[in-house]
């Protein structure tokens, strides 16, 4: 069975992380089978909506750390960055039902989605600094805008969890319901934008969106270049390799 489940019915198109054994953890297959799919919703005249789910005790742990570094993003054109650009450009409602941990892009990618509705499980975080690494997904941008500048520097510098509760105090969710509601809830959500007026939708969606489509492209862009060349640094092999032996990094001549 796919890593990605590609679901459509009565104009809600559904995107479902399905790798429970490795948390959801995302490999580049899987971001480009992702970035396939928010193209073929954008192009499809009968898909108003679009959900992306995870399960009700793990939404994604992230990028699946052997597959990353077996298989670094080495152009623009690669397909984290080609999932990147897509979810950043998609002019439909875009909803996200968050269970469980959300790690790093599990986070980041909710920043442009639409609504946000969470389990009272859920768990965000943004590890970058942690892994020797600097923020993504015009992250750097967008969390300060929404959490304000010094909640972002505790989530972005510390890369601690927070939770749902939390995560609805600054907006990042627009409601925490018990796991086994939450994808229901999020469907029945997706199910009302379904019947309205899609031309409504995707201009209401470009208006509010406009003044800032291209600075999140640039900043996508600045840090995607940071990123590569901090993957390459002492810091991010030394936290790769401490989570692959199973130890804890040791920073302290870095």
């Amino acid at each position: 069975m796919s890593d990605i489940l590609v679901h459509t019915e009565a104009g809600v198109g559904t995107i479902t992380f399905n790798r429970p054994d490795k948390k959801n953890s995302i490999t580049s297959a899987m971001y480009g089978a992702l970035a396939d799919a928010l193209a073929t919703a954008q192009a499809d005249p009968s898909v108003r909506c679009v959900v992306l789910q995870g399960s009700e005790t793990i939404f994604s742990a992230g990028n699946d750390i052997a597959d990353f570094l077996n298989n670094p993003p080495a152009a623009a054109d690669a397909p984290v960055f080609r999932f990147l650009r897509g979810i950043a450009q998609f002019p439909k409602p875009l909803i996200a039902a968050v269970c469980g941990p959300a790690v790093g892009v599990g986070t980041t990618l909710l920043f442009h989605c639409d609504l946000v509705y969470a389990g009272d499980n859920a768990a965000f975080s943004m590890p970058f600094v942690n892994l020797g690494l600097c923020p993504e997904a015009a992250s750097s941008l967008l969390v300060p805008q929404m959490l304000g500048y010094h909640r972002a520097a505790e989530a972005l510098l510390l890369g601690e969890p927070f939770m749902a509760e939390a995560a609805l105090e600054v907006g990042l969710v627009n409601r925490v319901l018990p796991p086994s509601e939450t994808t229901g809830y999020a469907q029945s959500v997706a199910r009302k934008l379904a019947a309205k007026p899609l031309s409504a939708l995707v201009e209401t969606k470009r208006l509010m969106k406009k003044n800032q489509n291209a600075q999140v492209l640039a900043v996508m862009d600045e840090e995607a270049v940071s990123f590569g060349r901090m993957l390459q640094e002492p810091a991010a092999r030394e936290a790769f390799g401490a989570f692959m032996e199973r130890r804890k990094p040791d920073f302290s001549k870095l």
